[in-house]
Order: structure tokens, then sequence, then C-alpha cells
């Protein structure tokens, strides 16, 4: 999707300013009908639109913050730097989640992460799609060796989702709330999303990828997205750095699993108690073997949702809950 030396002219239009031909010729080593090639490989990116006007010369009609490895680990507490194994940034790969699930296992306590500018296959829950322009979002994942059984990790989508509210309030974000299990949202429309994958023997040690994508900036990809949808730059002027949002991320993250390797997923229940979206309200509960409709009272100390029906008060590990159809 990007071709050879796209990503280093990239770099160089990312401030949005203007460049002369003349000078990203002189700048790449080029000649100007190459860098004339590559300007055009640049707009088949997904959300890069490259203006161009006689006398000026070439910029992006939208300024990019692309990863910058340095920035991110900046943001990382040196102790918690010492557990990440690797750190992959990719321009372009089907996934960050898939690519970490092919990798090998991180050693015990410790972990790998991986960014991208573009998902060509992001998945979300429920096999959706995980859409966002180059650039413009935030897809991350972390892949962590837990020392603990395989049902141990049935509360790290919710610990994930407090981490997240806390590093977006942190940012300055207000009004946004918990969807169980792993949904954050603002008015009603999604901001972010969580995916764990979890891998290993069921009785350990076992390894967990947490998938996040946080949209950021969507402009003609929005379109393509089959539910209510929201964006930081909705909600917070200036939009915060996107390096030292995904480092600080990053950060939490792994103090996160540090800290439910320790203590388990309940410093994380009243936290997630006080963002929860639904609670009381009626709700559908999708799950393989059907729908239930009921009234929605919160999670108990496992982290499963509890669903208040005719037949009684159910607890439920996995579904896909929603206010649409709720009675």
């Amino acid at each position: 999707m990007i071709g050879p030396g796209g990503l280093e002219l990239l770099q160089i239009l990312a401030d949005g300013h203007w460049h002369s031909g003349e000078t990203l010729a002189r700048n790449l080593g080029l000649s100007r009908a190459a860098v004339w090639k590559r300007l055009q490989g640049l707009q088949n990116l997904p959300g890069v639109t490259v203006e161009a006007v006689p006398g000026q010369g070439y910029r992006l009609a939208h300024p990019l913050e692309l990863f910058d490895r340095e920035r991110l680990l900046a943001e990382l507490a040196p102790r918690r730097r010492t557990r990440l194994e690797a750190l992959e940034i990719h321009p372009v790969i089907d996934s960050t989640s898939s690519a970490l699930l092919r990798a090998p296992a991180p050693p015990l306590h410790h972990g790998r992460a991986c960014l991208a500018e573009y998902q060509t296959a992001g998945r979300g829950r429920r096999g959706r799609a995980w859409l966002g322009g180059f650039g413009r979002n935030l897809m991350l994942s972390l892949a962590w060796r837990f020392d603990l059984e395989l049902a141990g990790l049935a509360g790290l989508s919710l610990a994930v989702g407090v981490t997240l509210a806390e590093v977006l309030e942190q940012a300055g974000l207000t009004g946004h709330g918990l969807k169980w299990p792993n949904d954050l949202l603002v008015g009603g429309a999604k901001l972010a999303g969580i995916l764990v994958e979890a891998q290993g023997e069921a009785g350990g040690p076992c390894t967990a990828v947490i998938g996040l994508g946080l949209n950021l900036a969507l402009d003609d990809e929005a379109g393509a997205i089959d539910q209510p949808w929201t964006d930081l730059r909705s909600h917070l002027s200036p939009l915060p750095s996107r390096n030292r949002l995904a480092g600080r991320l990053l950060d939490r993250l792994i103090a996160t699993c540090q800290r439910l390797q320790r203590e388990g997923v309940a410093p994380y229940l009243d936290p997630w108690r006080r963002r929860d979206l639904f609670r009381d309200r009626p709700v559908r509960l999708q799950t393989p073997r059907g729908d239930s409709h009921g009234i929605c009272r919160g999670i108990d100390d496992q982290g499963a949702l509890l669903l208040e029906t005719a037949a009684g008060l159910e607890r439920h590990h996995a579904g896909e809950v929603s206010l649409r159809g709720g009675s």
C-alpha cells in the first residue's frame, strides 16, 4: 500500500507545510520525476490527501503525527520499559493483534507491543472490522505473558477499559463511560474498543493479546462504520500528542497487567462500576445461544454481566449488550 521510499516522503510532508518539488528531490536524493511518482503513491493511502499548488509545492491536507519509537518509549517508566521485550511500529499491517498472535510469546511477566499507522484487517468484537485513516487513529496491541490460568484473565478486558478511561481523563476528556465488556463511549457513541485474545494451557501460564483501537480523527472512512461513533477530536481541542497518548497508554497497560497478576480484577471493579453506562437500564444481550432481554444490574465480583430477566438474575461472561431492543 505504501511503496518503497513512500514513508520517508510522508515523514517530510507530515508537518503540513509546503515543500517544493526541488527541495523534496534534494532531500530524498531523487529526481523530480521519481518524487512525483512517490507523491502519486501516497494518494492511495486512506485518509491521506496531497495538495499541489504551482509555485508553492506540495503539502498534506491534514498534517500527521507519525509514531516515533523514542518519543513513545520516553513515556514509559523505566521499571516498565525493562519489561517490554519488543516494540514494533509498522506503516501498514493487517492487524497489530494478529501480528502479536503470530509472534513468539514474550517471556513470563514481559510484553511485546505493536502499533501501526494503518491496518488493512483491524478486528473488533464479533468479527467487525476496525476502520481508520492512515496515521489518524491509534491502533495498539500488547501481548503479555501471565503466570496465571486462563480463567484468571476473565476480568482483564474490564481492567483495560478502566485503564483507558483513566488515561483519557488525564488527557482532559470528560463525559465518557464504559459499556460491558469492552467499549468506551461518549454520548452514546463509540470512541474506543478493546479486544482481548488469550492463548495457553488451561492451567497456565498464558499469553493475553490486548488490542485497543481509539478513534482520534475520522473523516471519509466513517461512512462505513455500522454503529454510532465519535472521535477524540470532537471532544478535545487541541488533540493531545499522538505519541504521548500512545506511550502513556502503553505504560499504563503494562502496569495494569502487572497489577492483575498480583491482585486479580478486584481493584478494577469499583472504578468500572462508577463508569458503567448501562446499569439499571433495559438492554438486549446477544450471545451465541440467542438473545436475552432484561435490566442490566452491573457486574459481579468476577466481572460477569448481571441481567435481571423475567426468569431471575442471570450471569453472563460473554456477549454483546445494547440498549436497542431492550425491554
